[in-house]
């Protein structure tokens, strides 16, 4: 290179790691900055799409604001920069206290976690290593309620039915907005040419919100229902279903039980009965309801208005059953079942009944269930916070915020400020990391190899991909799964243990489940991949004796890592393919559609629809630019509104309010202020602000989002008494709120 010259420019493959989208990039690199990101128009999964967050990820990359060396906190509370055997060293002084008394020690991991290799084939060594039943996650926020419903129908939480949006003839969308948060529990890239596909093919697509949202305005028909009474809704279907006798029993797997009784209990909530309550005509009810029966083919879809609701596992397993009922299920354009390349717990063989993986445990002050190995994340305060034996004293925090992440903000960060010791592996001081004891940062996103293990379980095509690290690890950078297995070694007792070794024996018994699913011997399974360490070993391990896998050699032109490296683009195996019965993994390898633990709650449901619905109902909003609350400072958001409250004309006049106007927003537990906008979008009696916000109070290191830091809708919602009822997941849709005209004064 001539002398004086500057970096030499490059480009790479990458795939985003946001969001269920999971769009393929081109990322362009001088040296190890990363200057631009563009969409990748050969990638088979995305095919050029990508939205304003992954174009973004060169402003993550580079913000300023990142953490990038380890920090303690100094004696007079402010943090010092350290080395990293400094940060492990104290670590290591101060955790083991904490292992050695059961139950004292929590772990909180964030949704940036699940899309990683690193945490998805590490974190269970920390988990282990910790002996902690106290593990939480936003999944218990926003998503159990859906996660239930399916592993009561189906046996697995992971592996859920999903919508054949490229091949359905009627889409019925309820609580979601694809066109803006690019779908969720769907990994469906270009969502607005997935559905202008649909309606050119002649199709129908029906969404079903309280706001006239994006996805609503280009949708067939709009059904504008009041917030949280989306079970009533689909009951009202699902009895037009059986009253008119429209289901169709002679295309549901005979591996269905409970079918007739679901409907003689659905028949029971006629469309005139639960309009009233849902906000919308009878007649309108009928007409979606045939519409979808009739349909060649028809799939629901619900997504986060459903599952943060007060009947959120209601909803979503009445999703299913209209689905299964009509003769929609595990057949193309239904609802179906994607074949993840790495396998999962649907693909994986059973050697017997298989146990649900639901309230084996109860947390330690309320008896709140587990779900898929968790407590609810509205435990975490609470547990921290009363006093007794197996009180949590020590917090791990991977990724994650959950002072802005989780119901009840207040609590949250009491509870932060008086846990014993916290660890947190972070690139931000954000409001939970300031807290922290020692803040240990994750290296660039370029230097990390990504194939989304889970997130390939919502694939709406079988295609498999995989983009390898762009650069090395820099001087004074540790792989984020080097960090996990060193903290894992200091919670076992060894902390000289060194990386090459906990590896190994983490890689040891990938070794023997692979050659079990593959049926070869261990030594040539460790064979073929002994070239390879960390997660990408892992990666391999599990592709090779994946369904597509070559069986580490036995399998001509199989899948293996090597494979995928070489196409970067992906591999494409085509549409979803029918699965029943052998994805099933309930314990009697069946489908109960009237599974006791659900049906239970339908009381609860009835005697809801005499409440009044005088008043304002609170429900959040997606942002384009925004992803909970770990983006707002590295991308810009709009403008200073972007917390702004938006109220009907109709609800604003009656409150004698105008646009720009102050507003105090008042729940049962808290109040807060912030800017009102008239929005013609919003039903009448309904209210939207986004959570995450509220980037406030001393001690943060992110400028941008400090300077302009919104209103905090988290603080509103009730951690205690307003929880769903199978689930304990927070209520944050369908709030009773009070709006006022701000009184004069500072905020």
């Amino acid at each position: 290179m001539p002398s004086g010259a500057g970096p030499v420019a490059r480009t790479g493959h990458r795939i985003c790691p946001l969001c269920e989208s999971t769009c393929g990039l081109i990322f362009e690199l001088e040296g190890r900055a990363v200057t631009r990101v563009a969409p990748n128009p050969e990638d088979l999964m995305s095919a050029g799409h990508s939205c304003a967050k992954g174009l973004g990820l060169a402003r993550l990359e580079g913000d300023p604001d990142r953490i990038r060396v380890p920090l303690l906190r100094a004696g007079d509370g402010s943090f010092r920069e350290a080395t990293w055997t400094e940060a492990f060293e104290e670590i290591g002084k101060r955790l083991p206290e904490f292992v050695a008394d059961p139950g004292s020690c929590a772990l909180y991991h964030g949704n940036p976690a699940a899309h990683h290799l690193d945490s998805t084939f590490y974190l269970g060594e920390l988990i282990g290593a910790l002996g902690t039943r106290n593990v939480f996650s936003p999944a218990s926020v926003d998503t159990w309620p859906k996660n239930v419903a399916h592993l009561l129908l189906y046996g697995s939480g992971l592996g859920m039915s999903l919508p054949d949006i490229d091949r359905t003839d009627y889409l019925l969308v309820l609580g979601s907005n694809p066109l803006v948060s690019n779908g969720s529990t769907i990994t469906a890239p270009g969502m607005d040419r997935r559905l202008r596909a649909l309606r050119e093919r002649g199709g129908t697509l029906v969404v079903v919100d309280p706001v006239r949202t994006r996805t609503a305005e280009v949708a067939d028909t709009h059904v504008a229902i009041r917030p949280g009474t989306d079970a009533l809704f689909l009951l009202g279907l699902l009895a037009v279903v059986a009253t008119e006798d429209l289901a169709r029993p002679e295309r549901v797997p005979r591996v269905v039980d409970g079918f007739d009784e679901v409907l003689a209990l659905a028949a029971e909530y006629s469309p005139e009965i639960v309009a009233p309550v849902c906000g919308v005509d009878p007649d309108l009810i009928r007409a979606v309801a045939r519409g979808f029966a009739t349909a060649p083919s028809a799939v629901a879809h619900s997504r986060m208005g459903t599952c943060m609701q007060e009947f959120g596992t209601l909803a979503n397993w009445l999703v299913e059953v209209l689905t299964i009922v009509t003769g929609n299920v595990d057949r193309p354009g239904g609802a179906m079942f994607t074949l993840p390349p790495a396998g999962g717990p649907n693909t994986w063989p059973v050697s017997k009944p298989p146990r649900l993986t639901f309230d084996r445990w109860r947390s330690r002050v309320r008896g709140l269930p587990e779900a898929l190995g968790e407590l609810p994340a509205v435990c975490l305060a609470e547990e921290i916070l009363t006093p007794g034996p197996g009180r949590v004293r020590a917090l791990i925090t991977l990724a994650g915020n959950p002072a802005r992440s989780l119901p009840n903000s207040a609590a949250v960060e009491q509870a932060l400020r008086e846990v014993e010791f916290m660890v947190s592996v972070d690139c931000y001081l954000n409001e939970t990391t300031r807290y922290a004891d020692v803040i240990l940062p994750p290296p660039p996103l370029a230097t990390r190899g990504h194939h989304d293990v889970t997130l390939a379980h919502f694939q709406v095509r079988n295609v498999a991909r995989y983009t390898p690290p762009l650069l090395e690890l820099g001087a004074g950078e540790l792989a984020e799964w080097e960090i996990l297995l060193r903290l894992a070694a200091i919670a076992r007792g060894v902390p000289d243990l060194s990386t090459e070794r906990l590896d190994d024996e983490v890689a040891a018994v990938a070794v023997r489940r692979a050659a079990k699913l593959a049926g070869c011997e261990p030594e040539r399974v460790e064979r073929a991949t002994r070239d390879r360490r960390g997660p990408a070993r892992l990666l391999d391990l599990r592709l090779r004796s994946g369904p597509y896998g070559d069986r580490f050699g036995e399998v001509e032109g199989g899948l293996t890592l090597a494979l995928l490296e070489a196409n970067p683009n992906g591999i494409d195996y085509g549409p979803m393919r029918p699965r029943l019965p052998e994805v099933l993994r309930t314990p009697n390898g069946r489908i109960d559609l009237m599974p006791e633990l659900i049906v239970a709650d339908l009381p609860r449901l009835r005697a809801s629809m005499s409440r009044g619905h005088d008043g304002l109902l609170l429900i959040n909003r997606r942002q384009r630019r925004g992803m909970n609350s770990w983006l707002h400072n590295a991308l810009p958001q709009p403008d200073e509104g972007q917390c702004a409250l938006l109220m009907s004309p109709a609800d604003a006049a009656e409150s004698n309010l105008v646009d720009g106007d102050r507003v105090t927003i008042t729940s049962r537990i808290a109040a807060v202020r912030t800017e009102l906008r008239i929005d013609r979008t919003l039903r009448p009696g309904v209210v939207s602000m986004p959570h995450g916000w509220g980037h406030d109070g001393p001690g943060l290191g992110t400028g941008r989002s400090a300077a302009v830091p919104g209103a905090n809708y988290n603080v509103l919602i009730d951690d205690e008494q307003d929880l769903e009822a199978v689930t304990a997941s927070p209520i944050f849709y369908g709030v009773p709120v009070t709006v006022t005209r701000a009184s004069e004064g500072r905020d």
